[in-house]
């Protein structure tokens, strides 16, 4: 997790703990705090007074950070939904129920692929080392792995046949993966990916 830190100063440690929690904005019990210097009070109250300083360090967890966004986004949207997580090495998982969650899919996948992009870079916002992020929602991931499969073997096979090159629509670089290693060992044909994102896409080589 990344660390946040703050220096406070005031006449009191307790002062200077509130300054650094109010630069900070968040509640004490969530950082840890160093005393750097307790502070001294100088001849009556005035003369060679010396400030406390203390220095406050707060933990954010891209985890938490990512999941309260989503959720925050999903109830805005004036959906009812629970996100269940789960993370796997560096790959976090975001899994959405309820009852109007198809809103969140969107045509092909437009929408729960531009709030999964969002979620990702909240979550990389707070992480020392990045992380892959899977939003999901009624088990769209999976059924849509399934069709690009069956569309990756059927274009192949048209490529082939025709001895042209097939270019296909643009789709996210994590969809892409998928018809580059359903493709992969397939003979008579070779993939690439060309264009510019958000456009980019995968075209179909006949050998």
């Amino acid at each position: 997790m990344k660390q946040v830190t703050a220096t406070g100063t005031g006449q009191t440690v307790d002062e200077a703990i509130e300054s650094g929690l109010k630069e900070l904005n968040v509640s004490k019990d969530k950082v840890d705090v160093s005393i750097i210097d307790e502070g001294k009070k100088g001849l009556f109250g005035v003369f060679g007074n010396r400030p406390a300083i203390v220095k406050l360090t707060v933990k954010i967890d891209p985890v938490f950070e990512a999941q309260t966004y989503l959720e925050d986004v999903i109830k805005k949207m004036g959906i009812s939904a629970t996100v269940e997580k789960s993370q796997h090495g560096k790959e976090l998982s975001f899994k959405v129920s309820g009852e109007d969650v198809a809103i969140l899919i969107g045509k092909r996948g437009q929408t729960l692929n531009s709030l999964q992009y969002l979620v990702q870079l909240v979550a990389n916002k707070y992480s020392e080392e990045y992380l892959t992020v899977i939003v999901d929602a009624e088990d769209y991931r999976l059924r849509r792995k399934e069709t690009l499969e069956q569309l990756a073997t059927r274009l192949a096979e048209k490529a082939k046949k025709t001895k042209t090159k097939v270019v296909l629509e643009p789709m996210p670089s994590f969809e892409r993966k998928i018809i580059h290693s359903v493709l992969y060992d397939v003979d008579g044909v070779t993939t690439s990916s060309d264009g510019v994102e958000p456009n980019r896409h995968i075209v179909i080589i006949p050998n």
